[in-house]
């Protein structure tokens, strides 16, 4: 229950990020079989596909070391369902964007990365 408080947590932040850069949220928390699409946006004529990573604790890593080859690999399945799914979608206007959110709960504080075009 704690660790989908702190992702929904998170994402509301990575949406809130997006939405100041200047995106267009098209989707959020969409499933697809095996592996959920935390947040799908529209950006400068491309579908951004955005895998939201977010910590409280360093004790398993960071954020962005939460990203393994295995999760990479599911969300590439996902999304290539998705696209297919979505024959209006153009596979090379495609991009998967990773934002990693480190909070820090004593300060209150947290530190957004925005990593674009996983692959």
């Amino acid at each position: 229950m704690y660790n989908k408080k702190i992702g929904n947590f998170g994402e509301e932040l990575a949406i809130d990020h997006l939405k100041k850069k200047g995106y267009k949220i098209i989707e959020k928390n969409l499933k697809l079989s095996y592996k959920e699409l935390d947040i799908i946006a529209k950006y400068k004529g491309k579908i951004i596909f955005v895998e939201v990573k977010t910590r409280t604790s360093l004790l398993f890593g960071s954020a962005e070391d939460a990203m393994s080859s295995k999760k990479l690999h599911h969300l590439k399945k996902a999304i290539s369902m998705y696209v297919n799914c979505n024959k209006n979608i153009n596979p090379n206007e495609v991009r998967l964007d990773l934002i990693c959110i480190d909070i820090d709960k004593d300060k209150k504080i947290a530190k957004i990365k925005h990593i674009e075009d996983l692959f």
